[in-house]
């Protein structure tokens, strides 16, 4: 029987206005599908223009401008539902869907899916769930002694993964698919008797732990940054309070 890391995988990363899953907006996305190792990737690419400035820092990794995006994106609301249904779709077809950082993208897109559609991105997989690898979490984990970032580059370099336009959705998304199969490799002994259902459960308590840990650091170090330890997906406190 095929593993997981050897069969069918897809992938999502977006480019944003910053780093704040609360306010900021999606400025392009990419999903990519593969049917094993080695075929060749099927890539969606959206682009969008958010309706707010791009500031220049953002600018400045991923190369959107206003102008380009007021040219060439679409508006957001259109665009946002095709993602949900596209990222819908994948979870329908049981392919399990690789998310770098997934707390940050997830979140992302479930805030412009409020924003724009007045929805959630939960209401897309009421009936199918979906099952989210991700390399972080992952990695962190089967080597949390390793020293060293753990950013995309980082596991990147690490397992010998090719990394061509960082900071472009789609090449991004495609390298942390690839990134996830060499980490099901490499730590064969421990993953493959799990479902990716199975290690979608897990890492929820992976990365609660990792968070944990993360804010005990920041305590040490006297700053007061709130660790989120929700995964793979933010609640949205607004509409719970």
């Amino acid at each position: 029987m095929t593993c997981w890391y050897e069969g069918p995988l897809a992938a999502f990363d977006t480019e944003t206005t910053g780093v704040d899953v609360e306010t900021d907006r999606i400025v392009s996305a990419a999903v990519v599908v593969q049917d094993a190792p080695g075929t060749r990737p099927r890539v969606s690419r959206w682009l969008v223009n958010p309706g707010v400035p791009v500031p220049a820092g953002a600018t400045a990794v991923h190369g959107l401008t206003d102008e380009h995006l007021q040219r060439n994106g679409r508006w957001p609301s259109p665009v946002m539902d095709e993602i949900a249904r596209e990222l819908g779709d994948q979870a329908a077809a049981g392919r399990p869907l690789v998310v770098m950082n997934a707390p940050f993208d997830l979140t992302l897109l479930d805030r412009e899916l409020r924003r724009h559609r007045a929805s959630s991105l939960d209401r897309w997989f009421e009936s199918r769930p979906l099952h989210v690898l991700d390399p972080r979490v992952l990695d962190k984990h089967l080597d949390r002694y390793r020293k060293g970032r753990r950013t995309l580059t980082d596991l990147c370099a690490h397992y010998e993964v090719e990394l061509e336009g960082a900071h472009d959705a789609g090449a991004d998304a495609l390298a942390a698919l690839d990134v996830v199969r060499a980490v099901g490799r490499r730590f064969a002994s421990r993953l493959e008797r799990l479902s990716p259902a199975e290690l979608h459960t897990l890492q929820s308590v992976w990365h609660a732990a990792q968070a944990r840990g993360l804010q005990a650091w920041f305590a040490r170090s006297g700053s007061e940054e709130a660790v989120d330890p929700a995964w793979p997906l933010r609640p949205d406190l607004q509409a719970a309070a």
